[in-house]
């Protein structure tokens, strides 16, 4: 039992909708449901659950986030896919075991694979650099990689991969980066590839068509957030999170009045103010600013004064119905979690993966 009403209610309806509109929008493409970071936040069991007749295989970041999703979710042996690797030999014989497939994007990984003695032979994902420069091997060494994967008892299966940097803006590196897959994909045919992640499926400089043989990596999208600056397809999804604080006290102040630490915000006419019970040890963003939205009574409230530890005010002066114990929301179907991070001077990623432990997950 939770006696604070804080929360973050999370739709499987909403999860469902949107990846139905994805499928929709990727051919005969394969989904990837990534569930990383605890399912962007959203409570891994929770959206595996919701989302596991529609997707295809899970993606997480590491092996712990791996074999959490085992115990969330133990309904399905499911390939899950390790993005970041194995970096032990016990990971990979956790793989083996637990039907977890791998990334292999050095040459260290390659040559732990080479040496172990697994009683299977896993899924590889082979990531290759094609601009990014973050993980995966060199373009010219692709070749010798596949060789020597292919040459290995310990592989099943080869997948090719390659991440884009830019994908939710029209900057020319797409262009490069499409060019330098597409060329492997003629050097080496015959393998399952993947290339688009959410913002890639909306990107005009990507998209292109999407093959049976081809992978998308559902992340923000299957949320119900827009990835994208370059198309505005916000009203076709349901945004999964909606993150809700109650009112707990209720002050009327003067003008000249100021609200919170450093006194940051001044009333410049007699104004209500609410306080509600969320904060950034919540994960609620510290620097936000005067004015970020939030709803409350289907109106917007704007905030005022510092977030603190716990506590956020709004400024409730044209919502005189309002009373102690109204539910806030502070992102969700009311105000658009991208805003919020606008105000924050960060991205909805952050605001949904940064919601804290401390607040509890509730399926809607």
């Amino acid at each position: 039992m939770n006696y604070r009403a804080t929360r973050a209610e999370i739709s499987t309806k909403a999860l469902q909708h949107n990846l139905d509109w994805i499928r929709q929008h990727i051919d005969a493409g394969r989904l990837l449901g990534i569930v990383k970071a605890d399912g962007y936040g959203h409570g891994v069991g929770l959206v595996c659950e919701a989302i596991d007749t529609r997707v295809d295989a899970f993606g997480v970041g590491f092996t712990d986030e791996a074999l959490a999703l085992r115990d969330a979710y133990p309904q399905s042996d499911k390939t899950v896919l390790i993005l970041e690797g194995c970096q032990t030999d016990n990971e990979l014989a956790l793989c083996a075991q637990h039907n977890f497939s791998t990334v292999v994007h050095s040459l260290h990984q390659l040559e732990r694979l080479e040496r172990a003695r697994l009683p299977r032979p896993l899924e590889v994902w082979l990531k290759i650099d094609t601009g990014m420069h973050r993980l995966g091997i060199e373009l010219s060494d692709t070749g010798r990689f596949i060789t020597r994967l292919k040459a290995t008892g310990n592989v099943a299966k080869v997948v090719l991969m390659s991440h884009l940097a830019n994908a939710d803006t029209g900057m020319p590196l797409n262009h490069y980066q499409r060019q330098q897959f597409e060329k492997i994909k003629q050097q080496h045919p015959g393998f399952e590839v993947s290339l688009h992640n959410s913002a890639a499926t909306l990107n005009p400089q990507l998209r292109g068509q999407i093959g049976a043989d081809e992978w998308v990596r559902a992340g923000l999208l299957m949320y119900g957030v827009n990835p994208s600056t370059l198309t505005d397809i916000q009203p076709a999804l349901l945004p999964a999170m909606s993150l809700k604080a109650p009112v707990i006290a209720i002050h009327d102040l003067k003008k000249g009045d100021s609200v919170g630490y450093g006194s940051a915000w001044i009333a410049q006419q007699d104004t209500r103010i609410a306080t509600v019970a969320i904060g950034y040890a919540d994960g609620y963003p510290r620097q936000c600013v005067n004015g970020t939205p939030t709803a409350l009574r289907g109106e917007i409230a704007p905030l005022v004064g510092r977030v603190s530890m716990d506590m956020i005010t709004i400024d409730i002066t044209h919502i005189p119905a309002a009373t102690i114990g109204d539910d806030v929301e502070l992102w969700g179907q009311q105000v658009d979690v991208r805003e919020v991070a606008d105000c924050a001077n960060t991205i909805s990623w952050h605001l949904l993966t940064g919601t804290s432990v401390r607040v509890p997950r509730v399926s809607v």
